[in-house]
């Protein structure tokens, strides 16, 4: 029975973490995707390295390295590999969990700090290439104009911006998304919490029935 229940254990761990090493190759394709071809580039010059292609890239490894190290240390029954696995995701729902608890607490010092980034990157938009696409591909995608509205541009605003002079502004606009969709979000955020603690678990479960086994056949 114990031979019986650490083969299974190992298996679903292994395509458990298959799964999510798949889904890290594709975040990672999609950010050296917007890397190449530069579809958005900086709007925060305080943060220069704040790209989405950069984000993505980043997630994709982390999730692929974790998954790896659940991969090989589930099918090769390694404990170092599975503890190292189990470790990682414990930092990382830990700082989830901070990240959230900070962003609550200083959601309008941050609300204040993302709007003065937006006004300063506005005032860059005729000088620099990188903010002037990344101004155009966000209100291309999102038919806004501006922070709060056409009046947000100087020099009038650009041609990336829809022809009606009421058009909503970006900030405003993506805000109003987030609270309209933030059900959603919010089941995602604890549908991947939960896949974590999931992931901890069968971990710390197969380590431990290792050790069962190990003492069992006496080695």
């Amino acid at each position: 029975m114990g031979m019986s229940s650490l083969k299974l254990l190992k298996y679903v761990l292994f395509f458990f973490n298959l799964v999510f090493w798949f889904c890290g190759c594709c975040i990672l394709g999609f950010g050296i995707y917007f890397l190449v071809h530069n579809k958005f580039g900086v709007l925060f010059h305080n943060l220069p390295s704040l790209t989405l292609g950069n984000v993505l890239v980043i997630v994709g490894s982390i999730i692929m390295v974790v998954a790896f190290l659940g991969c090989m240390g589930s099918i090769k029954e390694n404990k170092c590999l599975l503890m190292s696995f189990f470790v990682l995701l414990l930092i990382i729902l830990l700082a989830e969990v901070t990240l959230a608890i900070l962003l609550f607490m200083y959601e309008q010092n941050l609300d204040r700090s993302v709007t003065e980034g937006l006004s300063d990157s506005i005032q860059r938009y005729h000088s620099d290439n990188s903010t002037r696409e990344a101004w155009d591909s966000i209100q291309k995608f999102l038919h806004c104009c501006g922070i709060n509205g056409t009046q947000n541009w100087p020099k009038g605003p650009p041609a990336s911006c829809p022809s009606d002079p009421r058009a909503e502004g970006c900030y405003k606009k993506a805000t109003v998304w987030f609270q309209s969709n933030f059900l959603y979000i919010g089941i995602v955020t604890i549908c991947v919490c939960v896949i974590q603690v999931l992931g901890m678990s069968f971990a710390l479960t197969l380590n431990c029935q290792i050790d069962k086994t190990s003492q069992a056949l006496g080695l």
